[in-house]
């Protein structure tokens, strides 16, 4: 537990506080959440931040089994919960209706820290990007969320920053929405794109490149390939293909600028990729691809240990408060981590930082009781001491 001294006293900061630290800028100029009645909001941005946060941190299965928590558990209650408490009805309006402004406010404005927060991986190799799509399970009353005719799915598109290992921009599109548009919303000009086979488009690899942005995304094996200019290849390398090439059948689907085709066997699979960053060799280029790797292990990571996906909210406005209170939190949990510890995000790290949290609520409920102790003796009457009689002598 860390301490501040005021006015030569000594306080224990809470974890939770420690780890919102970081956007306590950010909410100076967050937009505010507004009631649409005469009736003010009961809770405002930091508040809504502030629980969600837990809800996260503590993996709670429901919105119920967390709305029970800031009623029931003493911690919860006093430093989670708004200061007047918070009914259900309160917590799931807001979810369902607003919020989205508010954290996607504060998601932007920590992306601002992260360079001064967190060590840069890979400079040599360039801003680097891996993006993806992951699918979420809903509910057949999320009418919005079209995937099959019995089944209903979302689908977040994320850019991931692989020099930090957080995530960058996300949108958020019914289950089948396509991927490929998402590219030139989420990478920015001067940044790499890092893509599986999914988002090979011979048109968009054209276009991202008079837009400025990079790529290097793996393609189909049994992709047509017009060679211009063959490029040397390291010998005892991996690999064991490099050249300037056309894209496509022509007049069909064939791209119209010039792009670098790398080709290399890892373990005894064959991968071709295909960029157009000429300034790396195709050693790099073939590392690059490797790193895309990494955002899937962060879904992965994220779904399993921040209970993203257990939806406590039917609207699109809900999941997306969901999603973006889930991101914010494992960029808090990064910055946290690094500060703390010197490392990146880890579950050993999350699970101390837990245990933090609930010693400091066992230690608030003893204080709390102690407290009580001490006031109940000085409320309670004094016993009167007895006189004795004096009794007449004669």
């Amino acid at each position: 537990m860390d301490f501040v001294t005021f006015r030569s006293r000594r306080y224990a900061v809470p974890s939770q506080t420690h780890l919102l630290k970081p956007t306590k800028q950010a909410l100076v100029n967050a937009p505010p959440l507004r009631s649409r009645s005469n009736k003010p909001l009961a809770m405002n941005t930091e508040d809504l931040l502030n629980i969600l946060t837990y809800y996260h941190l503590q993996e709670f299965s429901s919105g119920r089994e967390l709305i029970q928590a800031l009623q029931e558990d003493d911690y919860a209650r006093d430093l989670i919960a708004p200061a007047g408490g918070i009914k259900r009805s309160t917590f799931f309006d807001t979810v369902n209706d607003r919020g989205v402004e508010q954290l996607l406010h504060v998601f932007t404005e920590l992306q601002k820290q992260i360079p001064g927060s967190l060590p840069s991986q890979y400079f040599d190799l360039g801003d680097l990007v891996a993006l993806d799509g992951s699918l979420i399970d809903s509910v057949l009353s999320m009418h919005w969320a079209e995937y099959r005719s019995k089944t209903k799915k979302a689908k977040l598109h994320l850019g991931f920053d692989l020099n930090h290992g957080v995530p960058h921009k996300l949108f958020l599109t019914e289950g089948k929405g396509a991927e490929r548009p998402f590219v030139s919303k989420i990478i920015n000009p001067g940044q790499t794109g890092v893509l599986d086979r999914g988002y090979q488009a011979h048109k968009l690899f054209d276009q991202w490149q008079l837009d400025g942005c990079h790529f290097v995304c793996r393609i189909k094996r049994n992709t047509r390939k017009t060679i211009i200019e063959e490029l040397p290849v390291e010998e005892n390398s991996h690999v064991f293909f490099d050249a300037n090439v056309l894209l496509g059948t022509p007049y069909i689907n064939q791209s119209t600028e010039p792009l670098r085709l790398v080709g290399y066997n890892i373990a005894g699979k064959q991968y071709w990729v295909a960029t157009d960053r000429f300034d790396l060799s195709a050693e790099q280029i073939a590392f690059i691809y490797k790193l895309r790797w990494n955002i899937e292990n962060f879904f992965a990571w994220w779904k399993r240990h921040l209970k993203v996906y257990h939806l406590f909210a039917r609207s699109k406005n809900g999941m997306m408060v969901q999603i973006l209170s889930g991101l914010i939190t494992y960029i808090l949990l990064a910055i946290y981590c690094q500060e703390k510890h010197g490392e990146s995000v880890s579950i050993r790290r999350v699970r101390q930082l837990r245990n933090q949290i609930r010693n400091e609520a066992r230690q608030q409920a003893a204080e709390q009781a102690a407290a009580m102790q001490i006031h109940k003796r000085k409320c309670s009457p004094r016993p009167r001491k007895r006189l004795k009689k004096k009794h007449a002598i004669f």
